[in-house]
């Protein structure tokens, strides 16, 4: 009876060791962090969607081998405890498009690294050493839209040719916006268009009066900041220009998605795909450090001709042959 006993035991030793041998074989799967500045958790939008795309064409499948911690901040209030609160996970690598994200975030870790998709030059604001060595914990990729400011006044002055004052609607609240509205300036005095600005904040933005304002100081042409709380907004945004027959340039496409008039800048979708690379190359052992800030190869010119046909605007045809894309 004892003999059967021990051999038992020996037998439940044994299966206990090969149990805690193969739960050690198992690998960890990476986590990711990611603070977006659009979507919410049932609709996260297109450029979430494209940071996963991009993660599956390099084999990463989201709960199997690899976990995403999505938030969501719908207002700038929420964005440091958000950040906060990724730290406090130890997150494999975090990820965010806002700027006051990624400032909070390279506040909170020295060691985490930092995968940023910024509007702006990320030397001049202070996140990195350089673009080719980055230094520290952060890198990703630059989407230049403040440099593109003048060519883009430019190209709505050819959309509009009758555009006599021109008016930028701007984030106030949102970190490293500012400068829009001074290159903006700078760009119409050079280019001799009477200009003026329109600030919004959160939590409660009064689009509508921005809207009131511009037609009272008879504004006609908009310009819209992608920054903060206006992205989430771009449907809203869209309409209210549209129910005021104002041209309406914006700095991304998916405003133009939405019913806006025209925009001029990187393509977004692959913007994010492309984060997903500098993931899996951070995830594989690469530094932050070590990895050169990505600039867009291409900008696009997106056109809308149902918005264009809405509020009575005729595109001129040499500006419709240089577009990459028309909405019909």
């Amino acid at each position: 009876m004892s003999t059967r006993i021990l051999a038992l035991f020996c037998l439940l030793i044994t299966v206990l060791l090969i149990t805690a041998s193969v739960g050690a074989q198992q690998p960890k799967v990476p986590r990711i962090g990611f603070v977006t500045g659009s979507g919410e958790p049932n609709n996260p939008g297109p450029n979430v969607e494209a940071f996963r795309q991009g993660l599956q064409s390099l084999g990463y499948i989201e709960g199997k081998n690899i976990l995403v911690e999505y938030r969501y901040p719908q207002g700038t209030d929420r964005i440091p405890s958000l950040v906060a609160e990724l730290v406090q996970l130890k997150v494999d690598v975090f990820v965010s498009p806002i700027l006051s994200a990624i400032l909070a975030a390279k506040q909170a870790t020295k060691t985490i690294p930092i995968v940023m998709l910024i509007n702006g030059n990320p030397v001049e604001l202070g996140i990195i050493d350089s673009l080719a060595r980055p230094g520290g914990n952060i890198t990703g990729i630059t989407r230049f839209n403040r440099e593109l400011s003048w060519k883009r006044l430019e190209l709505f002055k050819e959309v509009a040719p009758g555009m006599s004052r021109v008016s930028v609607l701007n984030d106030a609240g949102q970190a490293g916006s500012g400068g829009a509205v001074e290159v903006y300036e700078a760009a119409a005095r050079a280019l001799k268009i009477p200009f003026t600005s329109l600030k919004i904040r959160d939590p409660n933005p009064d689009l509508e009066g921005s809207f009131r304002t511009a037609a009272k100081e008879r504004v006609s042409g908009i310009i819209v900041s992608r920054a903060g709380v206006l992205f989430r907004y771009r449907k809203k945004i869209a309409d209210l220009a549209m129910k005021s027959r104002l041209p309406s340039m914006f700095e991304g496409s998916d405003f133009v998605e939405a019913g806006g008039l025209v925009s001029y800048a990187s393509n977004d979708a692959e913007s994010y795909r492309r984060a997903a690379t500098y993931v899996d190359k951070i995830l594989k052992g690469t530094k932050p450090a070590d990895l050169p800030v990505e600039q867009p190869m291409k900008f696009e010119l997106v056109i809308n001709l149902k918005a264009a046909k809405q509020i009575g605007l005729t595109i001129p045809s040499d500006v419709l042959l240089r577009a990459d894309r028309v909405i019909k």
